[in-house]
């Protein structure tokens, strides 16, 4: 499982010249937090709604909106931007993508290639998504979690029975001694019959 699999290609970009009454324009219409900051198609920096907010004036302020309004049309993004970006690249493994994002705290990795040129954006979204499609959870089928002793040809055993028994795996995952699969029997009961029968310890069908 890639980053460039995952990522969401060709993502709204701001120049470092825009104002920041344009990033909140984009972010309000696209429903976007986070905007990669792109000079001549290389990435330069990031503009958050946290660093947004963090630079406008307080709703508390004695301004008035217009003041406001004015301020925010005159503020630059490169004056706010986050410069020192954390990036990743297409052929990166998305489980490495997520083990940056939970080390550094952050919600989002801007993908780029040769040149520091920017080819998409993967966001803690992107991930759940990944994590979701890895298990097929909205796909037809059953999804059966079983214990199992750790071991070589552990996965075999497994898939040679469900084989002989004309029944297709579509997703495998295990989890320390765990093994979760979704398969295209639909009778869970029957299914539940053959891996007991065979000595499996069954967590959950659904």
């Amino acid at each position: 499982m890639y980053v460039k699999n995952n990522m969401t290609v060709n993502p709204k970009t701001v120049h470092p010249d825009q104002t920041i009454s344009e990033v909140l324009d984009l972010m309000q219409e696209f429903k976007i937090h986070r905007i990669p900051v792109v000079s001549d198609g290389k990435l330069v920096g990031l503009v958050t709604q946290g660093v947004v907010t963090e630079n406008s004036p307080s709703r508390l302020s004695t301004l008035s909106i217009h003041e406001m309004n004015y301020l925010l049309s005159k503020t630059r993004v490169k004056d706010i931007m986050i410069k020192k970006v954390f990036t990743i690249s297409p052929e990166a493994l998305a489980e490495e993508a997520a083990f940056v994002m939970e080390q550094k705290d952050i919600g989002c990795l801007p993908v780029v290639g040769e040149a520091n040129v920017l080819l998409g954006i993967l966001t803690t979204s992107d991930i759940l998504k990944a994590f979701v499609n890895i298990l097929g959870y909205n796909q037809r089928g059953s999804r059966v979690a079983i214990q199992v002793v750790d071991g070589i040809g552990v996965f075999a055993e497994l898939t040679k029975l469900l084989a002989d028994h004309k029944i297709s795996i579509s997703h495998l995952a295990n989890r320390d001694t765990e093994i979760i699969f979704r398969c295209d029997e639909l009778d869970q009961k029957k299914l539940r019959k053959l891996l007991e029968a065979n000595g499996y310890n069954i967590v959950s069908i659904q």
